[in-house]
């Protein structure tokens, strides 16, 4: 089983995602990970978000692994390297770029082969998994989003990250491929007034609904 996890930045995908995953101990992957290292990996190399060439050509060379709950880059661990300020006001631009996003898509499906995952990102229903049998879209309100952010971060000023949402937000929703969409089939879920717990308990519920594997989860 596929269950496929959109929607934008800040309304909690990674970390429900996650929990989703270990509770139905499904294999979890996020999407934006990916992104993230090309986007790190590029800006460490001093290549500007600017010259889409040199960051296609980055995407192709970078080596990226997941085991367990280890994500590899060019065979050395990373987390916090890739949600710095710097890595979320360029990633945007960099998972924009239709060749990037081709190549991290392949990355994906190779990944996933035949396995039950819970997988997230903003295309994944749309574009990735299209096939996916639980698809669902997470929202919330832009000042929320922009106070989760503030705290995941730790500091920063709350209009700096609001107004970086929005940007963000405008660039998933108009890209050329790829872009930030609700499916028709897609279960809506406002996560704004709902704690973590009760998010994942509902999501946990709709694969029970729509699990077509006949084992209990």
């Amino acid at each position: 089983m596929v269950v496929a996890i959109d929607g934008p930045a800040g309304t909690g995908k990674s970390t429900i995602s996650k929990r989703v995953a270990e509770q139905t101990e499904f294999f979890y992957l996020n999407s934006g990970r990916f992104y993230r290292a090309i986007t790190w990996k590029a800006l460490r190399q001093g290549k500007g978000i600017e010259n889409p060439q040199a960051l296609i050509a980055t995407a192709a060379d970078i080596s990226i692994t997941v085991e367990e709950d280890q994500f590899l880059i060019d065979g050395v661990p990373r987390d916090q390297e890739l949600h710095t300020p710097e890595v979320d006001g360029a990633v945007a631009t960099v998972s924009s770029i239709p060749e990037i996003r081709i190549a991290v898509n392949n990355r994906l499906k190779r990944i996933a082969g035949e396995r039950d995952i819970v997988v997230e990102g903003r295309d994944m229903s749309t574009v990735v998994f299209p096939q996916a049998e639980v698809k669902i879209y997470l929202d919330a309100d832009a000042n929320e989003r922009a106070r989760r952010r503030l705290d995941q971060h730790g500091s920063g000023d709350f209009e700096d990250i609001r107004n970086s949402i929005a940007k963000r937000d405008q660039i998933d929703r108009t890209k050329q491929t790829g872009r930030l969409q609700r499916t028709k089939e897609a279960i809506y879920l406002d996560t704004t007034d709902l704690t973590i717990e009760q998010v994942c308990e509902k999501v946990i519920a709709i694969i029970h609904e729509k699990n077509q594997h006949g084992r209990s989860i």
